[in-house]
């Protein structure tokens, strides 16, 4: 297993890399400049393998950059063909972990909203009906525990939408631990925000068979707080 401050390997094999990422870390590059997780990737296969020329990795999907968790790349453009249609026909499962503050309206819901985003702003706004431009968007959320004034959800996103997690919850009246752009009060010291994709389950793109991955969460006081509800 890779390990380092950046992102841990979870799982690899000739079609697939699914790693952990650090919160902080892009996953592909933007006007920042900043080195992505993809290169920072390509770089440990090419290291590991001692391969020459360029390594092709194909971006499956992204992760905001203050989010940690998992990130699936494709080895092959053939892997990476067939995980993008397993993403677009949601023949994945999905599951995060967010730390917020504020006690949910329910102990589980599921929450409907029409989220349109400015890209200039790169902020999305959520809306309780149909706007125009807006997409329609969804996700399920469960309380599992309490504990230091804030409270553990598991969220589970029905579709996949820029920021979908972090507005939808702020909506709710709970943004998520450190998300000042969507109206946490404070900042987390370390610049993360307090959500975690924990788990990514689906069929692999070429053995065909089930698999499942689990994502350990940042060593941080933020999450210390329910290490009664982990084993790990």
């Amino acid at each position: 297993m890779k390990t380092g401050k950046d992102f841990v390997v979870i799982y690899e094999d000739n079609h697939l890399l699914v790693v952990n990422k650090s919160s902080g870390i892009l996953v592909q590059g933007d006007v920042t400049g900043d080195i992505p997780l993809v290169e920072l990737c390509k770089s440990y296969i090419k290291e590991k393998y001692n391969k020459p020329g360029a390594v092709f990795l194909g971006v499956v999907h992204r992760i905001d950059r203050p989010v940690s968790g998992i990130v699936v790349f494709a080895r092959t453009s053939k892997a990476l063909e067939r995980m993008n249609e397993l993403f677009r026909e949601k023949e994945t499962r999905k599951t995060y972990w967010a730390v917020i503050k504020n006690k949910p309206p329910h102990d589980q819901d599921v929450l409907i909203h029409w989220l349109l985003k400015d890209e200039k702003k790169n902020k999305t706004t959520a809306y309780l009906r149909e706007t125009p431009g807006a997409l329609r968007s969804e996700l399920r959320y469960q309380v599992l525990g309490y504990n230091q004034g804030h409270f553990l959800l598991e969220v589970n996103p029905v579709t996949g939408r820029p920021h979908q997690i972090r507005v939808q919850l702020a909506t709710m009246g709970c943004p998520i631990k450190g998300d000042v752009k969507y109206g946490f009060a404070e900042a987390n010291l370390d610049g993360s925000i307090c959500l975690h994709a924990r788990k990514l389950a689906f069929v692999h793109p070429v053995k065909k068979e089930s698999v499942q991955f689990e994502a350990p969460l940042p060593e941080t006081e933020y999450w210390k707080y329910f290490s009664n509800l982990i084993n790990e």
